[in-house]
C-alpha cells in the first residue's frame, strides 16, 4: 500500500523507536540536506543517528502534522531517557524528502494557566482559509514579533479566548508583552530578528524565525491555530543555535 506523505514522515518519525534503518528509505541520500546542526548529512547520517537513539528505549508520540505542498510539519513529543518537544520540517521532491529542519526543547511546564507545550486541538480545519491565515501570521510576524508593535497584540490575538503553550508564558498576554517590550528587565526576553519559513495547513500556521532569548542566539518554531482570522492558540519551542564550530553539516539552520 502507498502511504501518503504524511504518513510516511510518521512512519520515519516512528523508525526512532526501533533504530530500523530502513525507516530513513524515504529519505533521498543524494539530494537530501540537512540542517540538524547536530546530525551529520544524508540519509546515513539519520540511520546512525536512530541507531544511538533507539539505544536509550525512546517513545515517540506525533502530537500534530500538517502538509503545505511539498512540505509536512509535524509537532513531535521525544522521551530519550529525557522528554523532549520538538517541530520537524520535511520537504519533499519526486516523492522522497531531501530536506529537513527541527527545533527541539526540553519539556517543561505546565505553565502559569495550567497547559501543557502539546495538549490542545490537533486537527486542522477551514482548509479553503490556508492563505488568508498564512497571511496573517506573516503579518503578525513582521508588525508585532520584529517590529515590536506591541500595541498592536489585539489586532491579531483574539484576547477572551487565547490558549498559549509556552511554558515561559500563560493566557495573559501581559506576559507575552513584557518578553517582547524592548525595555523588558525579566528573566524571560525574547527578540525576534529575521523570518525564515511560513508554512499552513487550514487554520494551523507555522513559522520558523531566528532572534534572542536573554541575549543568546536562538531559533524559534511558533505553531498557531486561528479562528476567525484571528490567532485563539499557540504553541512553540525555542532552541539555542550552537556555534560555527560545533556544526556538524554546513547547511545552517535555516
Amino acid at each position: 500500500m502507498n502511504l501518503n506523505k504524511k504518513e510516511q514522515i510518521c512512519q520515519l518519525l516512528k523508525g526512532i523507536e526501533t533504530g530500523d534503518p530502513s525507516a530513513v528509505a524515504i529519505v533521498n541520500e543524494d539530494k537530501y540536506i540537512q540542517h540538524n546542526p547536530q546530525t551529520h548529512e544524508g540519509s546515513e547520517g539519520l540511520a546512525v543517528l536512530f541507531k544511538r537513539l533507539s539505544e536509550t528505549s525512546p517513545k515517540v508520540n506525533i502530537v500534530r502534522i500538517f502538509e503545505d505542498n511539498d512540505f509536512i510539519f509535524g509537532h513531535t513529543e521525544y522521551d530519550f531517557a529525557t522528554r523532549n518537544i520538538g517541530f520537524e520540517i520535511f520537504r519533499f521532491e519526486d516523492g522522497q524528502a531531501v530536506e529537513h529542519w527541527d527545533n527541539i526543547q526540553k519539556r517543561q511546564g505546565p505553565n502559569s494557566s495550567g497547559n501543557t507545550m502539546v495538549d490542545g486541538i490537533t486537527e486542522a480545519t477551514d482548509h479553503e482559509l490556508t492563505e488568508i491565515n498564512r497571511t496573517i501570521i506573516i503579518s503578525f510576524t513582521d508588525d508585532v514579533l520584529i517590529h515590536k508593535h506591541i500595541i498592536q497584540l489585539g489586532d491579531y490575538i483574539n484576547q477572551k479566548h487565547y490558549t498559549e503553550h509556552s511554558p515561559h508564558l500563560g493566557n495573559d498576554l501581559t506576559e507575552l508583552r513584557m518578553a517582547l517590550s524592548q525595555s523588558n528587565s525579566s528573566c524571560f526576553s525574547i527578540s525576534y530578528e529575521k523570518c525564515h519559513r511560513i508554512l499552513a495547513e487550514g487554520n494551523f500556521v507555522l513559522s520558523v524565525c531566528e532572534g534572542n532569548v536573554n541575549k543568546i542566539s536562538s531559533s524559534f518554531f511558533d505553531l498557531y491555530r486561528l479562528e476567525n482570522r484571528k490567532i485563539v492558540e499557540h504553541w512553540g519551542t525555542i532552541e539555542k543555535i550552537p556555534t560555527r564550530s560545533e556544526w556538524k553539516n554546513n547547511n545552517g539552520k535555516f
